[in-house]
């Protein structure tokens, strides 16, 4: 268009694309960074390089990390008869604020949504029964904490059938006190940890 920068343009279609920007906010972003020093932008850039070149996947539990194995998986003082099976790593650096819970953890990485074509083999479900079958994991309990949608909850059921057969494990899901349909991500701690702590067999 005459009488703006291309380059401008461009930065601002691509911050358009992040979540809950749209191109008033992305054209507000976009001129914030142009009056910022060069030292700051230049900060905010290399950090966004190295999100994406260094941070990887734990090959354990899933979680987004610095280094594989992440730091919960190889924590000795942590439970480890214990894994609590979340939607996304966001989901586990939110429970880990609440404080509650000293177990491991298992990140499916999304839920078996069949009208997204997201099926069990879509999602990490048989690496979590490679770790229940691994004897070195010695689980007792394996605590779903997925978000309480239909998705969330399909998922939740058709774990808790795969572990039906083992005996010596105990399925149990967290006490929710929030509304069907709202996501873990947008709980306070608070709720969050209470629900964790008074967690009930699936």
């Amino acid at each position: 268009m005459d009488g703006t920068s291309e380059i401008l343009e461009q930065a601002i279609e691509q911050l358009a694309k992040l979540p809950g920007t749209g191109r008033k906010s992305a054209r507000r972003i976009a001129l914030y960074l142009l009056k910022q020093n060069e030292d700051d932008v230049m900060k905010l850039a290399n950090a966004l390089i190295s999100l994406k070149k260094s941070i990887t996947r734990c090959s354990t539990c899933g979680v987004i990390s610095d280094g594989d194995p992440c730091s919960i998986c190889e924590n000795a003082k942590r439970h480890t008869g214990q894994i609590c099976v979340v939607e996304e790593s966001q989901d586990v650096f939110l429970i880990e604020k609440t404080n509650e819970f000293r177990g491991r953890y298992h990140v499916l990485g999304g839920v078996i949504s069949p009208l997204d074509n997201i099926g069990p083999d879509d999602v990490r479900i048989n690496q979590l029964m490679q770790r229940v079958n691994d004897e070195n994991e010695q689980l007792e309990e394996v605590i779903l904490a997925l978000n309480p949608d239909s998705e969330g909850e399909a998922t939740s059921y058709y774990i808790n059938k795969l572990l039906k057969p083992y005996e010596k494990i105990k399925v149990t899901r967290i006490a929710y006190g929030i509304p069907m349909g709202t996501e873990l991500e947008f709980i306070d701690e608070a709720t969050l940890g209470r629900a964790f702590a008074s967690r009930n067999t699936f």
